[in-house]
């Protein structure tokens, strides 16, 4: 069994800004939403803290020599124990941030996280706040999580309430939230999942704009859970947009099925031998990094290609004069779109280079991250322009 993942946000058409946050982290099966509250922008701060400590949490711990900053509770198993923790962590986070800064004093966010064990076939939920977790199952929707607000306190206190007074109670009234207290309650549960099941995490801004009836039906109207993703972001602005809107869906699949029914019936037909005579022999391509080191460690020096881009830039200058930075030599999109052809076609010869071009994709996203100098290419690119000019 797998999960298969898909998250979106959206400001709404009330708000001027997005307090949700959203992080699917699928190297550990990790799905949050956090919906953050707070004046100017506190919100967002709040629920990016949470969303991104929860995360750096669960990649700090992959290794069981870590000490973890809480007690382990020997009665809850190691899934369990890994979401709370991670909750907690956040909470205590977001409250030391807002105890330090007057600008963020006060700030708060709910939080709904999942976790899903494909050892166990089971999906762990921790929750604080009235964030929601849904389950879709076989045509039937269920709410696993409980809004910690006060209407909820009110109604189980009170549970002979009239529906008048039900009515007069107040609706968007939350008692829990990470960043308020030092420590936080935070509700546990699991889920034996099925082939099929999807669950839905979502912000206030969706439940509260959509019925549970109708998330149901949009969900079991497409296959693709992103279809369904978006259709329900846009539904929840037809009703009014009131909030922000997040929503994360899980599809649990079963990956051996899924293997099977990919599988081709019958062989292919071999490839006719006159059409690969007239090919031209493409040319040999020499990665530009050893990737026989270093592949499991995206640090390793032998992944840095600013060295091997810089010579080719230097290379190209040299053969045009170098004097004219804007000359389409030292325009390499030709030669990447070439070796990314080359390595959609594992049929051609030089072997299978899809391995190369993903370690390449890999750095290309990692410059996009100013967190990350040893793998930020911008800053190479711009020092090469003005050694040109």
């Amino acid at each position: 069994m797998r999960a298969i993942a898909v998250g979106l946000t959206d400001v709404g058409l009330q708000r001027e800004h997005n307090e949700d946050s959203f992080v699917v982290l699928k190297e550990f099966d990790l799905f949050v939403v956090a919906d953050g509250m707070g004046g100017h922008r506190a919100g967002d701060v709040a629920s990016k803290l949470a969303t991104e400590t929860i995360s750096e949490f669960f990649r700090s711990t992959a290794n069981e020599d870590v000490t973890w900053p809480f007690h382990f509770d020997t009665n809850l198993s190691e899934e369990e124990n890994r979401l709370l923790t991670g909750i907690r962590v956040a909470n205590r986070q977001i409250f030391e941030r807002s105890t330090r800064s007057r600008e963020f004093h006060g700030m708060g966010t709910t939080v709904v996280g999942a976790m899903y064990s494909p050892r166990k076939n089971r999906m762990y939920i921790g929750h604080v706040g009235d964030s929601r977790c849904y389950r879709v199952r076989d045509g039937k929707i269920q709410l696993l999580t409980r809004d910690h607000s006060l209407f909820n306190d009110y109604v189980l206190a009170m549970p002979d309430l009239t529906e008048e007074q039900r009515r007069e109670l107040p609706k968007n009234v939350i008692t829990r939230a990470l960043g308020m207290q030092d420590q936080v309650m935070v509700d546990l549960q699991h889920d034996e999942s099925k082939p099929g099941d999807t669950y839905v995490l979502c912000s206030d801004g969706l439940s509260g704009m959509i019925q549970d009836d109708e998330i149901e039906r949009i969900i079991g109207s497409s296959p693709d859970i992103r279809e369904s993703c978006r259709k329900l972001i846009e539904i929840a602005n037809d009703h009014g947009g009131e909030d922000n809107i997040t929503a994360v869906l899980i599809r649990i699949e079963d990956e051996n099925a899924q293997e099977r029914a990919a599988a081709p019936t019958e062989a292919p037909p071999a490839p006719s031998s006159t059409l690969v005579a007239d090919l031209p022999a493409p040319p040999k391509f020499k990665p530009p990094v050893d990737l026989s080191v270093g592949y499991d460690d995206p640090t390793h020096p032998a992944l840095d290609i600013r060295k091997e881009l810089a010579e080719m830039k230097r290379a190209a200058a040299r053969m045009v004069g170098g004097d004219d930075p804007t000359h389409p030599a030292l325009d390499l999109s030709k030669e990447l779109a070439e070796l990314r052809k080359l390595g959609e076609d594992p049929t051609l010869p030089g072997g299978d280079i899809r391995k190369a071009v993903a370690d390449a994709q890999k750095l290309a996203r990692a410059a996009e991250e100013p967190t990350k100098p040893e793998v930020n290419l911008k800053k190479e690119v711009d020092d090469l322009k003005k050694s040109d000019e």
